[in-house]
């Protein structure tokens, strides 16, 4: 064993031992760690020559600027106005951080930190207010994304732009219901190709869409995101169908993403030179114990939350453990669209927060049929009585590093070792009111979560991983979907009641230390 490889593993053992410590005392948002985090032994020299470190952000959650400059309305517009009682707080992303107008200030904050890299997503409806190409495209919109990406080349940051960040034309939504309608395919394409025109000579890696099984999970299985559909039985929603669309929502998010990465690579690479993937978010299931039933639940549970689009996207078609439970409710390729969304990406983004206990779900008739109890694992954050691990201000997310770890060596072994970016990695803070500033930018638990994130990516780097760069969630605090802004996931503090100046949490100032060359 190498001096490397033997610094490498105390580091690892010395983290543990810290988390467990911590685990303790993680009752309470105030989660206090006696760690110094030494970047002196761990930092950016840590991981490979030309490693990308970034932040990544939204355009619903970061512009604002909902109606200005010929912007039209999203289904994300549409759903916070019309059923506000959805989100927490009853908030919006009509102001948001108003990025759209701080831009040069934010790409400011990247530059004093060293980052590499931004990740942003384009607004759909900023571009093209009707969704389609041949309404019209708004030059405000399209001048507005040329000034942020000459903002960050001028400030040596690269653009990793993401195409689609779940806020979907609300004219694409009522004229055929959006991604329920294979009319979508050509219309993302068309204008993914918009995008690859306009910004493609200086941005030389693009993402089709962010997390589909987030959009299609929350939007059409439970209806807690827009456009806050699912059966009547699962929530409040008045239409949908939580045993069918989500499947054909994925369906058409699939081949929608291979017809703009076969345009892109027939009609631009080429000359751009740039690379085009998929950003794909999962959750590691550890199985509920060691009987060999919930072994195969944590496998299962796999399969129809990372499986669903990676074993499409590398082997041409859904988990046979979908086929299997889901039946003919599981839309299926024709050999046409089989060979199109085989390989196509040039890279993997990948979203990792946290883990969850899978264990088997027994068949019964009064299960009613759904998304959720298709996989038939019963997904839960403890057990007898414990939580996974350290609790977070989100209810789903509980802190377990060693999952980005175990997700990263299954992904090699089992989807032939893709490129990867962590393109989103993070957690959450309660947005409380009462605290001084000095107190809110006390973010110890933040800077041991990362920390912990970034000691496991290395290992996983070290085991043979192709993991190329690592985008921290987030840049500055913002509007959290579902829970507006009642959650703060940024390094850099937002203040919400005062002009929505920035200010380095703790956690900023560990990352630019551990980015110093």
């Amino acid at each position: 064993m190498t001096m490397e490889n033997i610094q490498t593993h105390l580091l690892l053992l010395l983290g543990l031992v810290i988390l467990i410590l911590a685990n303790s005392l993680a009752h309470t948002n105030n989660w206090m760690v006696s760690a110094s985090y030494d970047s002196a032994s761990f930092n950016r020299s840590s991981f490979p020559a030309g490693f990308i470190f970034g932040t990544a952000s939204a355009a619903y959650q970061y512009e604002g600027a909902a109606k200005e400059d010929g912007r039209g309305p999203s289904i994300w517009d549409t759903f916070t106005h019309k059923h506000p009682g959805k989100i927490k707080d009853h908030s919006n992303g009509d102001v948001a951080i108003d990025s759209y107008h701080r831009y040069k200030e934010d790409v400011a904050i990247m530059k004093d930190f060293g980052l590499d890299a931004y990740r942003f997503s384009i607004s759909w409806s900023r571009v093209l207010p009707y969704g389609k190409v041949g309404r019209g495209t708004n030059k405000e919109g399209i001048q507005y994304y040329n000034n942020l990406i000459n903002e960050l080349l001028s400030n040596g940051i690269q653009p990793f732009i993401t195409l689609f960040h779940w806020d979907l034309p609300q004219a694409l939504e009522d004229e055929y219901g959006g991604f329920l309608s294979p009319h979508i395919i050509d219309d993302f394409q068309d204008y993914a190709e918009l995008c690859f025109k306009e910004f493609g000579d200086r941005v030389k890696h693009w993402i089709t869409l962010n997390e589909p099984w987030s959009f299609s999970n929350n939007g059409y299985n439970l209806g807690i995101h827009a456009p806050g559909r699912c059966s009547k039985w699962v929530g409040n929603c008045t239409s949908g169908n939580s045993a069918t669309e989500p499947y054909l929502v994925v369906h058409h998010q699939l081949l929608a993403h291979a017809a703009a990465v076969k345009a892109y690579k027939k009609k631009y690479q080429a000359s751009q030179k740039g690379k085009i993937g998929i950003t794909i978010i999962s959750h590691w299931m550890v199985p509920f114990s060691k009987d060999t039933s919930n072994y195969a639940a944590a496998q299962r549970a796999l399969d129809f939350m990372f499986g669903w689009f990676m074993h499409p996207l590398t082997y041409g078609d859904y988990p046979q453990s979908m086929r299997s439970l889901v039946g003919n409710r599981l839309p299926k390729f024709s050999v046409n669209q089989l060979k199109m969304v085989k390989g196509s990406f040039d890279f993997l983004g990948l979203n990792y927060y946290t883990a969850n206990y899978a264990s088997n779900l027994a068949f019964s008739n009064d299960l009613k049929m759904t998304y959720s109890t298709d996989s038939r694992a019963n997904l839960t954050t403890e057990r007898n009585g414990i939580p996974i691990g350290p609790r977070t201000a989100s209810d789903w997310l509980f802190v377990y590093p060693r999952g980005i770890w175990e997700l990263l060596l299954y992904t090699k072994r089992k989807y032939n070792n893709p490129a990867i970016y962590i393109t989103e990695n993070g957690i959450s803070e309660f947005n409380n009111s009462t605290q001084t500033l000095e107190e809110a930018l006390t973010d110890n638990m933040r800077i041991d979560y990362y920390y912990h994130h970034l000691l496991f990516l290395n290992k996983a780097i070290k085991e043979g991983v192709d993991v190329r760069g690592y985008f921290a969630w987030s840049l500055l605090d913002n509007f959290e979907w579902a829970d507006g802004y009642t959650v703060r996931f940024g390094i850099n503090y937002v203040d919400y009641k005062n002009g929505l100046k920035r200010y380095p949490k703790h956690s900023a100032n560990w990352f630019k230390k551990f980015l110093q060359r």
